[in-house]
């Protein structure tokens, strides 16, 4: 893949998971203001506030690594920029183009799992 097609490509992620991020973060506001207002008006059973903060920690926990798949996005734009794309960074030899089509974020060539 050339630098321009990555490019594209990244960019495109980029703003797919930007607008993921803003939509999660409306909608877990929205849900806090809303529970917020319920607390106010009744008393609520413990199972029903258990299941409430279970869903807060989940949407919280998808928040957490969208922002971190949108950090890496952002750092294979960087890489773009700097003329460092497709080079492994622990090696300093080039990505395998098929590692870059599947993920284009990769920084080595190394899988993420050492049992591999």
């Amino acid at each position: 893949m050339d630098d321009a097609a990555a490019r594209a490509r990244l960019e495109a992620e980029n703003d797919r998971v930007s607008g993921l991020i803003a939509e999660l973060r409306e909608e877990v506001a929205d849900a806090v203001e809303g529970e917020h207002a319920e607390l106010a008006t009744r008393s609520q059973h413990p199972a029903d506030a258990g299941s409430e903060l279970f869903e807060r920690e989940k949407e919280l926990s998808i928040l957490e690594s969208l922002e971190a798949e949108l950090a890496e996005i952002q750092a294979a734009i960087a890489r773009i920029e700097a003329g460092t794309y497709g080079i492994d960074e622990e090696t300093g030899e080039p990505i395998d183009p098929a590692r870059l089509e599947a993920m284009p974020t990769a920084r080595t060539n190394a899988h993420p799992d050492p049992r591999r």
